[in-house]
């Protein structure tokens, strides 16, 4: 099953990624569930900005039209793939200054997992009030962030103090590649690519 792992990522961390440590999937494995989670925030955040509306705060909800909301929704569909595929180049990269030898397929693995609570998040757009998706946005980040320095030790067979230092440094790349992501947005939508709106 392809996203066998993710209730035990939840339920029992630590374990099982000592399970996804003994038997490495391979690359197109990590691939499909990328691919698959990755629709989580998409399809959800298509759905609200179209059916639902969304509500900032005092006033009408906010909805888009079904042609805005779909190129938003396939935009940030290839960004999150992009992000975690850069995310695991930048571990790789990092990965021999601390000791650790991985495959690039390793942290792929730790990339995709890592960041998949913060794909789950997208259910939240289901109840598309800003504050709830805030909340459950930082909720789902410190899981990601808590994966991160729990899998990095087991996977890249590092000491836990190093394997700290390391996974600090996975989180900062991954702040400055939400930075870009977030940037590139800003540049998009001021060159004409912004959202139509529904009166």
């Amino acid at each position: 099953m392809i996203l066998n792992h993710l209730w035990g990522l939840y339920a029992h961390p630590k374990e099982e990624w000592h399970t996804i440590d003994a038997r490495h999937e391979s690359f197109r494995y990590s691939l499909i569930h990328i691919l698959l989670v990755a629709l989580i925030p998409s399809v959800c955040a298509y759905y609200s900005a179209v059916y639902l509306g969304w509500s900032i705060g005092v006033g009408d909800r906010i909805m888009l039209t079904h042609d805005s909301a779909l190129m938003l929704s396939v935009a940030m569909y290839i960004a999150l793939i992009g992000g975690v595929f850069a995310l695991a180049v930048l571990a790789h990269w990092m990965a021999h200054t601390f000791g650790a030898e991985p495959t690039y397929t390793q942290t792929l693995e730790l990339a995709a997992y890592t960041s998949t609570p913060l794909f789950m998040v997208g259910f939240a757009g289901l109840y598309p009030e800003l504050w709830v998706v805030m909340v459950v946005g930082l909720l789902g980040l410190a899981y990601s962030v808590y994966l991160l320095y729990v899998g990095v030790p087991i996977l890249m067979h590092i000491p836990e103090e190093r394997g700290f230092i390391y996974a600090s440094s996975v989180v900062t790349c991954g702040l400055v590649l939400l930075v870009c992501i977030l940037t590139a947005t800003a540049i998009l939508w001021s060159s004409g690519f912004g959202p139509a709106f529904t009166h």
